[in-house]
């Protein structure tokens, strides 16, 4: 063999090395903690959901309806569920969750188990199904679509009795057999109280804990459709955010212990809201909150419906925070969204459009103190590529580490987005933003978790670069998206 033929293998040699150890593959962190499954990370990237409250609410005037009131009170003249879909589908909402049967037992649909429904109403001339009605508009517009049906029943007699249970399954077993698929069940944990049960007119109280064997119910509905996810105080999937007010806290956790929490139980509040770092469960809350001061319509609210900014400022304390907002929107008396909720629900989706569009880290470089394996997998520039899949990660041992994004020119920032890559585990403890201003860098904010999604707004600023300093995390930080607008 001559020298020539040698020294070429000792060549390709050597490069097929450098190619091999540039492409080498190196492991992915462990996963810490519990992890969202694959229909909770569906429910994330929801992030916008609409709640629809309407019954015979809407027509007196009432928000707990005691359980008396006569079906033929409801009687709208223009109902038109493809009319509230649609609004909502343009304004960017994923889901509908409808109030199919509130508190005070009357039924949206025609059911095999009551008189109290919607087939003894002059709806339709008794023939109408607003479930299906807007079970049929989600499908016709692509949104999910999601029932709420009350626990407690102000209208029925054997409330708090055994056969009462019996009953509640048979009409979740209607609702999930006969109106397609179901991705969300909601209730709530007001349980008992004064009512009309009858005509017994009287007060009746139930074991919140044990009445309603929730671990059979939820069973029994979960071997009907599979993929549902169950929402109420203390989850098993979805928790309630432990207020109204639209708000999730800024250190949000989507991990509780839910062994010991139950839909109605006292004092959790402080809980829901905030979440447990070292909880079992993956168990994100839902932000739940009215676009009027009722969440029925009322015509005396008329001019009481939240503006554009402040629909915006609430998705910045919930989605912005890590959660998902589900906003309610009653229909009239009509059976329509009022103009005055459409109007506030297009400018919201103006704003979020406007300050949201335009990515300014889009062409930006990323660099970092440190890249896991320094292998290019898990390169900082995986934060700028806008695919939910990639991550920029450290090495097993770093829980503290520097993410710098620089731009092409100098824009003015006000809004900061980041996204850990939850499929392995919520991280984050602390994390502070610097942004580079007469070649120092400025501290601009200071937080704690990210999670799914974190929106941070600074006083305006016009710079090149921003840096984000992970300061604590549970295991090495897993960082999916930064972007600033």
């Amino acid at each position: 063999m001559n020298t020539t033929f040698k020294n070429s293998i000792s060549i390709l040699a050597l490069a097929f090395a450098l190619l091999s150890c540039q492409h080498k593959t190196v492991a992915p962190p462990t996963a810490v903690g519990p992890v969202p499954d694959e229909r909770q990370l569906a429910w994330h990237e929801m992030e916008l959901n609409a709640f629809i409250h309407f019954t015979i609410n809407t027509y007196t005037g009432k928000e707990w309806g005691y359980g008396n009131e006569s079906p033929a009170l409801l009687h709208p003249t223009e109902f038109d569920a493809e009319q509230w879909v649609s609004t909502l589908k343009d304004t960017g909402f994923k889901g509908v969750i409808l109030t199919c049967k509130h508190h005070d037992g009357f039924c949206l649909w025609p059911s095999e188990y009551t008189d109290h429904d919607i087939a003894q109403s002059p709806f339709q001339d008794g023939k109408g199904d607003i479930v299906k009605a807007v079970s049929d508009a989600c499908h016709k517009f692509g949104l999910k679509f999601g029932v709420y049906m009350s626990p407690w029943d102000r209208n029925r007699a054997d409330y708090g009795q055994p056969s009462y249970v019996e009953y509640y399954r048979n009409q979740l077993k209607e609702l999930f057999t006969n109106y397609g698929p179901v991705f969300e069940m909601w209730f709530d944990g007001a349980n008992g109280g004064d009512g009309y049960y009858g005509g017994a007119n009287e007060m009746r109280k139930i074991d919140r804990k044990s009445y309603y064997d929730w671990p059979a119910t939820l069973e029994m509905v979960h071997k009907i459709q599979p993929e549902v996810l169950f929402f109420s105080d203390g989850g098993p999937d979805l928790r309630w955010v432990g207020n109204e007010e639209g708000r999730v806290n800024p250190t949000n956790w989507n991990t509780i212990t839910a062994d010991t929490l139950y839909a109605g139980k006292a004092g959790i509040s402080g809980l829901l809201e905030t979440g447990a770092e070292n909880g079992a469960d993956w168990v994100p809350a839902e932000v739940d909150i009215s676009i009027r001061p009722g969440w029925f319509y009322h015509q005396e609210e008329d001019s009481k419906v939240k503006t554009p900014e402040e629909l915006f400022n609430i998705y910045m304390s919930s989605v912005g925070r890590g959660s998902t907002l589900l906003l309610n929107i009653p229909p009239d008396q009509r059976g329509l969204f009022h103009e005055n909720d459409i109007a506030s629900l297009q400018g919201f989706r103006k704003l979020l459009d406007e300050r949201f569009g335009n990515n300014l880290a889009k062409n930006g470089q990323a660099t970092a103190t440190e890249t896991r394996g320094n292998a290019p997998q898990y390169a900082a520039s995986n934060v700028l590529d806008e695919d939910a899949d990639s991550y920029w990660a450290t090495n097993d041992s770093t829980t503290t580490a520097s993410l710098e994004i620089e731009l092409p020119e100098a824009k003015e920032i006000k809004y900061i987005q980041l996204s850990e890559y939850i499929k392995l585990g919520q991280r984050v403890k602390a994390f502070n933003v610097e942004i580079l201003q007469d070649n120092a860098w400025v501290k601009v904010a200071e937080e704690t978790t990210i999670g799914y999604k974190r929106i941070l707004t600074i006083d305006p600023v016009v710079s090149t670069k921003v840096r984000i300093n992970i300061e604590a995390a549970k295991a090495c930080p897993l960082i999916s998206n930064v972007s600033l607008y």
